[in-house]
């Protein structure tokens, strides 16, 4: 059993790292501003997802063999700023396409956008790495201190990223006629471009 002071650490660490202003929860906001809370389910079910599966992979060794190869992270890095641009390819359409279809018609973001987002982002990697490297009991059971720890990172994760979703809606959900959703689609696709440059960079 995990005490209750590495908890307190725990949460000190990861509740800041994840509600703090990045890359993920640019995206996350850009989902809910577009889509509503409702129409980022998917998305937003992905990302989660992605997240839970690293905290088993690094949980349970892989990171120290990965820590060793700085490549894999380079290729992490690139892969995930192609993948933004991507995304940001996808808004710019949807605004060229607007004045000519309906929002329901607009192509909306899937779970499996949700998960690549994560898995392509080498700061999501770094701070489960860092998490496990810190808070893991070498003399306790390992698989039943990844259980711990990832549900709890799971259930931060899904407190921290809900307010970013709505907040995303609740400042957009006035301006749904077809040239704010044109205006929509460019803002996006530029905070993507932007996202994408601080990946790449940052």
């Amino acid at each position: 059993m995990i005490s209750w002071n590495i908890w307190i650490l725990f949460f000190g660490y990861t509740v800041p790292m994840v509600v703090s202003p990045g890359p993920g929860n640019t995206i996350l906001a850009t989902a809910g501003g577009r889509f509503g809370v409702a129409g980022s389910i998917p998305f937003w079910a992905g990302f989660e997802l992605a997240n839970l599966a690293l905290c088993v992979i690094y949980g349970m060794g892989l990171g120290k063999a990965l820590h060793g190869h700085p490549e894999v992270q380079m290729v992490l890095k690139w892969a995930g700023t192609v993948y933004l641009l991507y995304l940001a390819w996808g808004f710019f359409r949807s605004s060229a396409e607007s004045a000519n279809s309906s929002e329901e018609g607009s192509v909306r973001l899937r779970a499996g956008d949700g998960f690549l987002s994560v898995i392509l982002n080498p700061k999501i990697h770094s701070m489960i790495l860092v998490m496990f490297s810190q808070f893991l009991d070498s003399a306790q059971s390992l698989p039943a201190q990844v259980f711990q720890l990832a549900a709890a990172f799971l259930f931060v994760c899904v407190a921290c990223h809900f307010p970013w979703i709505y907040g995303g809606r609740l400042i957009l959900r006035r301006f749904r006629s077809a040239p704010a959703l044109q205006i929509q689609g460019w803002v996006f696709g530029i905070c993507m471009i932007l996202v994408a440059g601080y990946v790449a960079f940052g």
